[in-house]
Formats: C-alpha cells, structure tokens, sequence
C-alpha cells in the first residue's frame, strides 16, 4: 500500500468563489455576520487560519461546541484571492522533498505572507484518515488585511447544520451524510499545485 499522504484541496466551491470555515465566539461572529466581512473585535494583526474542509473544522470545533469556537461560520472567498494566497505560501513544516535545504525554507518560511499546513482529513465519525489529508492556510497580518478588504464575498453561519449533522451521526450516518457540503477536488494548474506539495 502506498503510504504517501494524499494531499488534495477538496472544497465547496463554484466559477467565481471558494468556500472556507473559521470558527469563532459570537462576539467576533455576529459583527461578522452583519458586515459580511470581519470587523472588531476580530482582529487583523495576528495570523488566521482558514480551511476548505467543513469536516476538520467539525474536528477542530468539537462539532462548534469547544469554547471560543460556537459559531462555526462558512466564508465564500473570490477564487483570485485564495489562488494568491497559495501562490505567496510555504509549507509551516520542513519537507526534504520539497525544499532545496532546510535554511532555505527557514528563508522562504521568514517572507511568506502565507502558510500551509496538511492535516489528515477526519470521517464523520472525526477520526483521522491518515491517507487522506486536508489543508489549512494560515494568513500573516499582510494576507488578512487582503482577505478581509478584498477577498471575502459573503459569509454564512452554519452552526445549526454543524449541530444537525454531529446529532444524526449518532442515529444514521446516511442522514448525517446528505448535510454535508459537495466538496469537491478544486482544480489547480500544476505550477501551483507543485508550490504547496499537493499530490
């Protein structure tokens, strides 16, 4: 069996815009909600991470129940700018058959405005797949101020779905299924996709 993680950007997306999850406290979402973008007290001089998987973030929020993270919001993204930020990342980790050297990532990991990390995807069930990975991209202060101004299109809270769906894997995981988003593998040129060690 091949034991290289499968590392694909699987997403709810369509021609013009992504979909990506963050999870917050009402406080920093319910302004969110109301501006259709964030607005204090979110702030936009620390790194943020955003992540095209509803199921990590499920994994991430405790199905939106852990403290800090009840509002489990859906952020619909002008593909333009996630494609720059994939194109201004780097990997959050060495990977010796990705880098030249280990100092030059340190250089490249020092400049970049954003970066990735590949996370094993979770079941319904939140337990790993190992071979299957997810990715999250955390954006520098530079990358937010863009993400916040000009990417965001429109956002959505999907709390409730969230609860619903962790509700039914209890009692019919078929059920539980048919709420969740169609993330589908989101198509990258090659050039780019080589840029974030995807496979």
């Amino acid at each position: 069996m091949d034991p290289t993680p499968h590392r694909q950007i699987r997403a709810l997306y369509d021609e013009d815009t992504i979909a990506v999850y963050q999870a917050y406290d009402p406080a920093i979402a319910e302004p969110a909600l109301a501006a259709g973008t964030f607005v204090a007290p979110f702030s936009l001089n620390r790194m943020t991470w955003i992540k095209p998987s509803f199921l990590w973030m499920a994994y991430r929020s405790g199905w939106a129940t852990k403290p800090g993270q009840t509002r489990v919001l859906r952020i619909h993204l002008k593909r333009s700018g996630f494609e720059w930020a994939l194109a201004h990342s780097t990997l959050s980790h060495y990977d010796a058959a990705h880098h030249d050297s280990e100092q030059a990532w340190r250089t490249t990991l020092a400049t970049s405005p954003v970066r990735i990390q590949w996370d094993p995807e979770q079941t319904l069930h939140l337990q790993p797949q190992p071979k299957v990975r997810s990715i999250q991209i955390g954006l520098s202060p530079e990358a937010v101020r863009h993400y916040v101004h000009d990417w965001i299109t429109t956002i959505e809270d999907v709390t409730p779905v969230m609860h619903r769906i962790h509700e039914l894997t209890r009692t019919d995981v078929d059920e539980a299924r048919s709420f969740l988003p169609a993330e589908r593998p989101y198509p990258l040129d090659r050039e780019l996709a080589a840029h974030i060690a995807a496979t």
